[in-house]
């Protein structure tokens, strides 16, 4: 489904789905943000990034081995990564108990705040080793009734889509 959205309707939704993240407490209140760099078929993280740098502090991930590393953005030194993302570039690394609030991509979400990421880890691996607020982001039709859980995948504490704000108890 993501792959059919017109350009239009998938910067229409990361506006609203963005709007809605900057109005949450967490987002106004931390000034270490882990957000992720969008794949084309992702909710696009791109005018967010723009907009806010000059006022929050924000990292991006960097595959390294089974593991995610934390690196500051800074759009000058992304170069192609891991599976075809841009990743930050340098060693200037932060450990992941200094985020305090995580932007997390996912391929669905459910209503308990369970996400399903592409399979390999790396995100549930970097989120058990946080405190951090943690918000996943997705299009609406992204939201699902029930997803399959492992022992150890890690729980959002938010889920937030065009029109839906699911907090997790």
């Amino acid at each position: 489904m993501r792959s059919m959205l017109l350009d239009s309707e998938r910067q229409s939704a990361a506006d609203e789905v963005f709007e809605q993240l900057e109005n949450t407490a967490a987002f106004m209140l931390a000034d270490k943000i882990l957000m992720y760099h969008s794949l084309p078929d992702e909710l696009s993280t791109h005018r967010f990034l723009d907009k806010w740098q000059s006022r929050k502090r924000f990292f991006l991930p960097r595959v390294n081995g089974v593991n995610l590393e934390i690196l500051p953005y800074d759009e000058s030194r992304l170069e192609l990564g891991a599976f075809h993302i841009e990743e930050p570039t340098g060693t200037d690394t932060i450990a992941p108990e200094e985020i305090e609030l995580i932007i997390v991509p996912g391929v669905a979400y459910d209503r308990s705040g369970n996400r399903l990421g592409r399979g390999k880890g790396f995100y549930d691996r970097l989120l058990a080793s946080t405190r951090a607020t943690k918000i996943g982001v997705g299009y609406e039709f992204q939201i699902v009734d029930e997803i399959p859980v492992d022992p150890f995948d890690v729980k959002m504490d938010m889920v937030i889509s065009q029109k839906t704000v699911i907090r997790i108890k």
